[in-house]
């Protein structure tokens, strides 16, 4: 007999937020008439939208505040918080991302994650000692200096001048003064959605593949990788952390092996992270089923989307997860079993032929009856997955 669901799903980009795609889902189970408990956590993976995601589903607020886009100009961003205040969800893209310059502006070379680190000393001055960063969607190169710089900390080049902002300043690096680094970091949980695991150096590092797309020609992109190189190589002087050798240190333009030398941050999955963010795991233990998805399920959704990581959560515990999607769109002949196996069924909610303009306006209705059906249907089954 079900007794128990676990309603772990994503947003369906541009339709239905998380916590509503959740909600739907534990109605339509609730109106099948059963004795059978639901436990909703809306998901993320750690990009666009977390912070919305994580705000609207666990109750918090948005902190707004001024701050310095990418090129240095005045903007408002805003952070979330959750936990009655105690934890922050911040996204780096809201002050330092690539969508907050035009096309004719983006440089490397001079962009700043100075903006993001104004967002994280807002967050410790508010009393926040837990902070998630989600670091997609950079328009910047400078390893994190920018953030260090707006938390307190300090880099001199030779003459013990400090340097300027961008990724052109990093090769004048020649010393790292951390006294004057905001007190709170010391006390602070700081956890960095990273998807990616990029090295910072080399022909895989956060120059040469991330830099093109910011703005920079090749000849750019040696100038960041050899700043990088130097960058890194005075951190490991003055810190003795060899952020060379650590797997995603090159997101976000070195961004997160910033994070790691300067403020002790852990990098995680984005998937990982939101998981033991909200707690999943203890809610996934004792259930029957979990029901997972997203708006637009294919072959990307097995390579670190939230649905596989539930799903692989749920796998540890021999719990059954099927997924309720928007659409499905998988080549199985490209996806490995053993990834495939995970999931008991992949459903999508659209019943008949349509355009995406109905699709949406009738996704409520269409998620509800389909939910309901399978819970039904599971309901009334001996529920065997493996």
């Amino acid at each position: 007999m079900l007794k128990k669901i676990v309603i772990a799903c994503d947003k369906y980009k541009g339709n239905l937020t998380a916590l509503q795609v959740c909600s739907i889902i534990q109605m339509a189970a609730a109106d099948v008439g059963r004795q059978v408990e639901t436990v909703i956590n809306p998901m993320a993976d750690g990009g666009e939208g977390t912070v919305d995601t994580l705000v609207e589903s666990y109750g918090g607020n948005y902190v707004e505040t001024e701050v310095r886009n990418p090129i240095g100009e005045i903007i408002k961003a805003r952070f979330g918080l959750i936990e009655n205040g105690k934890t922050a969800i911040i996204e780096m893209s809201s002050a330092s991302g690539l969508a907050l310059i035009p096309q004719e502006k983006r440089n490397p070379l001079h962009t700043t994650t100075f903006g993001t680190g104004q967002l994280i000393k807002k967050a410790l001055d508010s009393g926040c000692r837990k902070i998630i960063i989600g670091i997609g969607g950079s328009a910047t190169n400078d390893g994190g200096v920018g953030a260090a710089q707006a938390l307190g900390i300090n880099f001199m080049d030779i003459n013990k001048i400090p340097v300027g902002s961008g990724g052109k300043e990093l090769i004048k690096i020649n010393g790292i003064d951390i006294s004057g680094a905001h007190p709170a970091i010391r006390n602070s949980e700081i956890m960095v959605a990273c998807d990616v695991d990029n090295p910072l150096l080399g022909k895989k590092g956060a120059a040469y593949v991330y830099g093109p797309q910011k703005g920079a020609d090749r000849e750019t992109v040696r100038i960041l990788d050899r700043g990088l190189a130097h960058f890194a190589g005075i951190v490991k002087k003055e810190l003795g952390i060899d952020v060379r050798r650590i797997k995603g240190a090159g997101a976000a333009g070195g961004l997160g092996a910033g994070l790691v030398a300067f403020l002790n941050a852990k990098l995680l999955p984005g998937t990982d992270l939101i998981i033991s963010a909200t707690g999943l795991e203890e809610k996934i233990k004792n259930a029957d089923l979990v029901i997972t998805g997203e708006g637009s399920m294919d072959n990307q959704t097995f390579y670190g989307k939230s649905s596989y990581g539930v799903a692989v959560l749920a796998k540890k515990y021999g719990v059954p997860v099927i997924t309720i999607n928007g659409s499905v769109n998988i080549d199985y002949d490209k996806i490995e079993k053993d990834k495939q196996d995970l999931f008991c069924g992949n459903f999508d909610t659209v019943n008949r032929e349509m355009t995406l303009d109905q699709a949406i306006d009738k996704s409520r209705e269409m998620l509800y009856f389909t939910a309901r059906q399978l819970v039904s249907f599971y309901s009334s089954v001996v529920l065997k997955c493996n």
